[in-house]
This record gives C-alpha cells, sequence and structure tokens, in this order.
C-alpha cells in the first residue's frame, strides 16, 4: 500500500479518535452545569408565570421579542458600519450569528458574496501569511548576523517560534483591549479573542453589541475590525507553517513517484561504433544483467578481453552488463556477423519492492553496427 494512503487513513483515524475524545471531555466538562442551569431557568419561568398571570404562549412571545432584540443593542445593524462588520464576518468565515439577513433578497446575495469572497479572503490572507513569515526570516537573519551565529540563516524553528510569539502577543493585546470596552474579564476576553482568530466564531460573545457602539464608537469598531483582519494575517502565517506543510505531503510524495516511475522507463542503451553505453539508474541496471547473442559467429582470438561466454548452445553466447566499455575490432567483427540478428534481455530480476521488471528487447543490426530498444 502506498505511503500517502496510509497517511491518509491513519488520519481518518486520528480524526474521529480525537472526536471522541473531545465529546467525552466536553460530556464530562459541560452536561451537569447544562442540567443545573436548565433547572434554575425552569424554576424563573415558573415563579414569572404565576406571580403575572401569563399564559405559555404570551411567555413565548415575550421570550421571542427579548432575544430578537438583543443584536438591537449595538446600534442599527444594517447601516454601513454594522454591514460592514457583518461582510468582514462572512468573508472570514467568523460567522458570529449576531445577525443575519432577514429577506430573501438578502439571503441570496449573502449566498452569492460568500462564495466570491471566502477563497478571495483565504488567497488573501496566505498571501500576507508569506509575507509575514518573509519579513520574520530577514528580522531572524539580521538577529543572528548581528550575534555572529555560525548559522545565519533562518530555519522554520525560528519562524515557527516567531509567528507562535506573535500571535500570543495579538490575543494578549486584544484581550486587554476588549475587557476594557466590553467589561469582559480578561479571561472571557482571551476566550474571544481565541475563538475569533481561529475562525469558530460561536456567537456567544460578540463585540460591539452593547451601548450602541455600531454609531457612536466609530473608533471602536475600527480597532475591532483592524484586530480581527490583522489577527487573521498572523494566524495565517503559523498555518502557512505548520499545517500547510502536512497538506501538502501527499502532492510531494505522489510527484516524486511519478518522477521515478519516468526515470525508471528512461532506459537509452546504444551501441554505436565500438563504444557500448547506458543511461539508466542502478535499479534499472539489473535490466541488463545478461544479453543473449544469437548464434554469433565467434572467432579464435585468445588475447582479447574474454567479455563474451557460451555456457549453454541453447542460449549463445553472453554478454554480462557490466561489459560497457570500448569493444576491440574482434568482438564488433563477431556482432557485425550476419548470424548475430537480434540479442535481448532474457533473464528477469526484481526490484526494491518485489515487482518484477519485465525483460527489455534489442533490435541489433549488423550492418550499422547499433542496438535500439
Amino acid at each position: 500500500m502506498k505511503k500517502q494512503n496510509v497517511r491518509t487513513i491513519s488520519l481518518i483515524v486520528c480524526t474521529f479518535t480525537y472526536l471522541l475524545i473531545g465529546a467525552a471531555v466536553f460530556d464530562a466538562l459541560e452536561s451537569e452545569t447544562e442540567k443545573k442551569r436548565w433547572k434554575a431557568l425552569s424554576a424563573i419561568e415558573n415563579v414569572l408565570i404565576s406571580r403575572y398571570n401569563i399564559s405559555a404562549e404570551d411567555f413565548k412571545v415575550i421570550e421571542t421579542v427579548i432575544m430578537k432584540s438583543e443584536p438591537h443593542k449595538a446600534g442599527q445593524q444594517w447601516k454601513f458600519s454594522g454591514a460592514f462588520y457583518y461582510a468582514t464576518t462572512v468573508l472570514t468565515t467568523i460567522g458570529y450569528g449576531h445577525s443575519t439577513p432577514s429577506t430573501v433578497s438578502g439571503k441570496i446575495f449573502t449566498m452569492c458574496y460568500a462564495a466570491i469572497g471566502i477563497p478571495l479572503g483565504l488567497v488573501m490572507f496566505q498571501s500576507i501569511g508569506e509575507r509575514v513569515n518573509r519579513l520574520s526570516s530577514v528580522i531572524v537573519h539580521a538577529v543572528k548576523t548581528s550575534f555572529n551565529c555560525k548559522k545565519a540563516i533562518a530555519s522554520e524553528v525560528d519562524l515557527i517560534l516567531v509567528v507562535t510569539t506573535l500571535s500570543s502577543l495579538t490575543i494578549a493585546g486584544g484581550a486587554a483591549a476588549f475587557s476594557k470596552f466590553e467589561n469582559w474579564s480578561y479571561f472571557d476576553s482571551v476566550y474571544y479573542c481565541f475563538i475569533t482568530l481561529t475562525t469558530i466564531g460561536f456567537g456567544d460573545m460578540v463585540a460591539l453589541q452593547k451601548d450602541n457602539a455600531l454609531n457612536q464608537k466609530p473608533e471602536y469598531v475600527a480597532f475591532a475590525l483592524i484586530f480581527i483582519l490583522f489577527g487573521l494575517a498572523v494566524v495565517a502565517a503559523s498555518l502557512n507553517l505548520l499545517v500547510l506543510r502536512f497538506v501538502t505531503m501527499n502532492t510531494e510524495d505522489e510527484k516524486r513517484d511519478e518522477a521515478q516511475a519516468i526515470q525508471a522507463l528512461q532506459i537509452a542503451v546504444k551501441l554505436d561504433g565500438d563504444i557500448i553505453t547506458g543511461n539508466s539508474s542502478d535499479t534499472d541496471r539489473r535490466c541488463y544483467e545478461r544479453i543473449s547473442v544469437s548464434g554469433p559467429s565467434r572467432p579464435n582470438c585468445g588475447t582479447c578481453p574474454r567479455k563474451f561466454d557460451q555456457p549453454d548452445t541453447s542460449i549463445g553466447y553472453i554478454m554480462d552488463a557490466s561489459y560497457r566499455y570500448p569493444l576491440v575490432d574482434c568482438e564488433m567483427a563477431e556482432l557485425r556477423s550476419p548470424n548475430t540478428v537480434r540479442y535481448n534481455v532474457y533473464e528477469m530480476e526484481t526490484d526494491d519492492e518485489g515487482g518484477l521488471i519485465p525483460p527489455l528487447r534489442y533490435d541489433f543490426q549488423p550492418s550499422r553496427g547499433r542496438a535500439s530498444v
């Protein structure tokens, strides 16, 4: 089985195992708290219904009104600033869900806008990530040079450390700002920044949703948008180093296998004048282990090197593959003999992976002194 297939199967097994582990952990951490909250909310609902004599239908209407009015605390969601914020969450695939289109035309445009905008955003952030990594490599090189390091070139480990530090500083700085503007705890702010920059976008915590912020705090709106765009560029730089390396491994292996297959087929044996040459790899040379010369008329020569043997008259003369050197005149005369009409590889060898290398056939033309595959 190819290692690309093994890697793919391993990734599938690891992913599903990771999902099962995550489900078990979340179940242990959150299920009891969910039950307690559900009981508390049900008790409050019963108290309100009994105290104010509200029917179940009226209570559902009140509940719906409260839930639908939540986004309007930020101001008008579909004016330019709010629409720009929404477009940013669509293009970056964050998708908080704090505001959604209610008209058919708005939903149609959202789908068309996302179909074009998401690939555009991915390409843009990937390109920015590459530039960030390039700038990081220049900075690392300059620092190493100033300290007279032997290896001044930035390695992948150096770049990973740089972008990891930059990502941590971005999240830490953004969390401090959101903690001040939104009155969140610092931990909740860190959680919001991480969920945003990884484009998970649960929507349980969304910035710019209080005190009419979209209309009254333009500087805060600008900061939030810049934070999202800059932070995603930094995350893209990290993904460029960490994730894409593994994503392209299968493609690189496939290209390498194709190149090896092409190289294995590029075998050229040429008999030109008195020179025999071979253009092949070490694996391919085993195809030339023995070459049979059918019924040649060998001259009686005791002085020339014995490059030909005759172990079996049914096979003919044998020339080993190692004899790819200039032949003396008597040997060329033998090969040009009228009886010598063809030689071919007749013994099959096995390659490194246990497969059979099929025999090659060569047409020998005595009048021209050539052998062609």
